[in-house]
């Protein structure tokens, strides 16, 4: 609630005054009166006191000079103790002492009446009370507040701005400050942060400044005295255990106690876009954590799924959680073959939305649709320490996914210390949108993930370095603008807790969808189809593989597994050494038949093998490659023609020669994994 400054106070008091039952006009004008009657008190106690004073001292001459040196003093004291003022009050308080005090001196030896004496009293003395009261009447603006006068505003370089309001609650006070039009801009009180931070003894992360949106001229300076965000806390618990990702994500509490939230899909009724993020902050800020706080709150909802890489730590930091993510990349292989599948998956994915009339992605997308098919989960791809994987790939290889993959229900988060122009390209940067900003090392740094104007209202992350852990600044959609440069500080997940959220929440957690894995299947092939699946806390040491996402042929499990060669050749030698243990008595009587087996067929039934002129078996290569092609398949090898070898009546080595003929003819592209091979499109001449 505003409290009343004191002249609200006063004026309050005389309309009190004014509603008295009789006499109060008479009580009125007293009360007007009495802010300017001191002066003429003091004029006329003056002239008054003369009279004993000549009485007992006018034959004295020892009093003149004690009067004079007493004068003197007065008049000293009077300029020293005015040095904290400004200089017109310092030099109209000095005048009047020092006209005052002679005048005093000379009527207490020759007398009030004597000479001019009496004449200067009743001139001089109105004078000077007249000074005083057009002083105190100039000091009052219209708006009834105090102005200058070497108040707190001015000494910090905003003279002339007034109070307009302020409202006090617990640690906090916020004031809105009427600039005056034409001279000061709100950019002039931010300036001026470090300055009111000094005058008010306070932190210069206490002090924010906020524009009104409706007038350049009016701002409104916050100050937080006390650091209510020193002590860690613990994560609370899931804000909305198995409910949607379109649910706000907590992650951590403001200065204020206001949870710290943030989206990733859109809301078209909100009027909010899906968000990408810029996670950055120096060694020992505490980022890590905070988006391990963040990915634990995302495993706890029902109808998303995470890609998630980290080249750098391996599993280090995403250990805890791996069992709840999708695909984890923990090297720069694996990493590598994410980047190639995201932009595969975004068409794919933008496909059937528009298939099922979806604008963008919504919770309903999750569920079963009309027709019976599987819904689509939204999809978090979290690259912690991207600089390694953009510093090992491209410093473009975010940007297109970042541009792209907003209506897709993708949200892209770029994890990394120093977002530089020499880590990450300007237009990866300005497409993420959104940024969560830890402690850096430099103001300069701050630039990479905060606007100027959130800069301006306060915020310095410079300040905090390494020094305060989870301390951030969150700017984002959906995220009013009036928290932008609030700090906050990240909840704090332990690994037990993490590991309670991949337990619990097993049930809940969605299942990936066939349109994103038949598209990350098609564009990386053995990369996705054969990624590490890590097992629940307790339920095997050994590490899962994971199911091919698109169709493959049934095979029999007790079958012996057969092997590619780097070459993609498929190892057809049996191993005898398997039957080694097995007792076989020779003088025993054979079994009797019960089967017969035939290895081929009898003579004379052969169909005739066809033989291909060596033109004629690469042009039958390149219709297989163009069958691979019409079939939707992007990755091949080898060993997906030798079961047409037949057809070519050549052997295995030919053909990876002509695989190799491709390669070098651009038909094929290598890929991160030996033996695999990307189809390249035709471009027409």
């Amino acid at each position: 609630m505003s409290q009343l400054t004191p002249e609200q106070q006063y004026e309050e008091q005389l309309r009190v005054a004014s509603r008295g039952d009789g006499g109060g006009i008479l009580d009125y004008l007293l009360h007007r009166a009495k802010p300017h009657l001191p002066p003429w008190l003091a004029g006329a106690g003056t002239g008054l006191a003369s009279l004993p004073a000549h009485h007992f001292w006018g034959d004295n001459p020892w009093t003149a000079v004690g009067l004079t040196l007493s004068s003197v003093a007065l008049t000293g004291a009077t300029w020293w103790a005015g040095r904290s003022t400004t200089a017109q009050r310092r030099l109209h308080s000095a005048i009047t002492v020092a006209a005052s005090t002679s005048w005093f001196t000379a009527a207490s030896i020759a007398g009030p009446g004597a000479g001019p004496l009496g004449d200067l009293f009743f001139m001089g003395a109105p004078a000077l009370a007249l000074s005083w009261n057009i002083r105190q009447i100039m000091r009052r603006t219209p708006e009834g507040n105090a102005a200058g006068d070497g108040g707190f505003l001015e000494k910090v370089g905003l003279a002339k701005t007034q109070v307009v309001s302020s409202e006090v609650k617990p640690n906090r006070a916020a004031f809105d400050l009427q600039l005056p039009r034409g001279e000061l801009t709100p950019e002039d009180v931010s300036k001026n942060i470090t300055r009111i931070a000094g005058a008010l003894d306070v932190p210069k992360t206490a002090i924010r400044v906020q524009e009104d949106p409706e007038s350049a001229s009016r701002v409104t300076l916050t100050v937080v005295p006390r650091d209510l965000l020193k002590n860690t806390t613990p994560c609370p618990g899931p804000s909305h255990p198995g409910g949607s990702i379109a649910d706000p994500v907590v992650v951590g509490q403001y200065e204020d106690g206001t949870e710290a939230v943030l989206y990733f899909p859109g809301d078209p009724k909100a009027g909010r876009n899906a968000a990408h993020f810029l996670v950055m902050g120096m060694t020992g800020s505490g980022k890590s954590e905070g988006g391990l706080t963040a990915l634990a709150e995302v495993c706890t909802r029902r109808d998303v799924i995470v890609w998630a890489s980290d080249p750098a730590k391996a599993d280090q930091t995403l250990g805890p959680l791996l069992p709840a993510i999708d695909w984890a990349a923990l090297d720069m292989t694996s990493t590598k073959a994410m980047t190639e599948a995201l932009p595969a998956v975004i068409p794919a994915r933008t496909a059937w939305l528009a298939k099922y009339g979806y604008k963008q992605w919504e919770p309903a997308c999750a569920e079963v649709q009309a027709d019976g098919s599987p819904g689509m989960p939204y999809l978090v791809a979290w690259f912690e320490e991207a600089a390694k994987t953009i510093r090992e790939t491209d410093d473009d290889v975010f940007t297109g996914i970042a541009q792209e993959a907003r209506s897709a229900g993708v949200s892209l988060v770029v994890s990394m210390q120093r977002a530089s122009g020499n880590q990450v390209s300007t237009d990866t940067r300005s497409s993420l949108g959104s940024s969560w900003c830890h402690g850096v090392g430099k103001e300069k740094d701050a630039l990479f993930a905060l606007d100027d104007e959130v800069l301006d209202a306060g915020a310095a992350p410079h300040v905090w370095k390494d020094k305060k852990p989870g301390y951030s600044y969150l700017v984002a959609n959906g995220v009013p603008e009036t928290f932008w440069a609030m700090p906050l500080r990240d909840y704090l997940s332990s690994s037990d807790y993490l590991a309670w959220v991949v337990l619990t929440f097993a049930q809940t957690r969605a299942g990936i969808d066939p349109v994103t894995a038949g598209a990350a299947a098609r564009t990386v092939d053995r990369a996705f189809t054969r990624r590490t699946r890590y097992p629940l806390p307790g339920a095997t040491p050994e590490l899962e593989e994971a199911m091919p996402a698109h169709d493959e042929d049934d095979h029999d499990p007790d079958a012996y597994e057969q092997h590619d060669d780097e070459d993609g050749y498929e190892d057809d030698d049996y191993d005898d050494e398997e039957d080694e243990g097995e007792f076989v008595d020779p003088e025993a009587e054979l079994p009797p038949v019960t089967r017969v087996v035939r290895f081929a067929e009898p003579a004379g039934q052969d169909a005739p093998r066809v033989q291909l002129t060596p033109a004629q078996a690469r042009q039958a290569m390149e219709e297989l490659l163009d069958e691979f092609e019409d079939e939707g398949r992007t990755v091949i090898g080898p060993a997906d023609f030798m079961e047409h070898c037949d057809r070519h009546g050549r052997s295995r080595s030919w053909v990876s020669g002509q695989v190799a003929q491709f390669v070098m003819a651009g038909r094929l592209a290598e890929t991160n994994e030996t033996g695999r091979y990307r189809i390249v499109q035709m471009q027409p001449a």
